[in-house]
């Protein structure tokens, strides 16, 4: 997982911990989960609006040959 091995993961719990205390960590967590979320949804519309915008790109371009062949 990203090249953390498991004393990295352990070394950044203990921290996460002592920053934040044992009583924030689900608050935290569950922050970021929803922000994952969002991103990932984000991602997905941008890669939709792009598939779309090539559509059209491709089909105005199809409308130019076919007035060329007129």
């Amino acid at each position: 997982m990203f090249g953390l091995g498991t004393q990295e993961l352990l070394i950044i719990l203990v921290l996460v911990m002592i920053v934040f205390g044992a009583g924030k960590l689900p608050q935290v967590g569950g922050a970021l989960g929803k922000g994952l979320r969002n991103f990932k949804k984000g991602m997905g519309e941008a890669g939709e609006e792009i598939e779309e915008a090539q559509v059209e790109e491709i089909e105005k371009k199809e409308e130019k040959d076919e007035k060329k062949e007129d």
